[in-house]
C-alpha cells in the first residue's frame, strides 16, 4: 500500500480513536453526575443498591464495547479505512467535474 494512503488510513484512525476516547469519557463523567445528583435524593438503600448496580453495568459494557470496537478497527483499519478514503476520492473527483461542467455552462456564451 502506498505512503500516502497509508498515513491516511493512521491520520483517520487516530481520530476515530481519538473521538472513541471522548465519547467514553463523555459517558463516565455524564453517568457520575447523575448517579450523584439521584442517589442524593433517594432514602431506600435498595434503590441505591439498584442505582449502583445500574451505573456499573452500563459503563462496563459500553467502555468494553468502546473498547473492542477499536480493537476492531485497529486489526482492519487498512480495509475500512481504505474503503472509505476510496469513496471520499471518488466523491470529490465526481463534485470537482459536476464544478467543472458547471463553470464551462457558464463560461460559453
Amino acid at each position: 500500500m502506498e505512503h500516502t494512503m497509508q498515513k491516511r488510513i493512521n491520520r483517520m484512525f487516530a481520530r476515530d480513536r481519538l473521538m472513541a476516547c471522548i465519547a467514553l469519557l463523555l459517558l463516565w463523567v455524564t453517568l457520575g453526575y447523575v448517579y450523584i445528583a439521584v442517589t442524593a435524593f433517594a432514602t431506600d438503600p435498595a434503590v441505591r443498591i439498584a442505582l449502583s448496580i445500574g451505573v456499573t453495568g452500563v459503563l462496563v459494557f459500553n467502555t468494553a464495547s468502546i473498547l473492542a470496537m477499536v480493537r476492531h478497527y485497529k486489526d482492519d483499519k487498512n480495509h475500512i479505512y481504505g474503503l472509505d478514503i476510496r469513496h471520499l476520492d471518488e466523491n470529490r473527483a465526481r463534485k470537482a467535474k459536476l464544478v467543472a461542467v458547471d463553470d464551462e455552462v457558464l463560461v460559453q456564451p
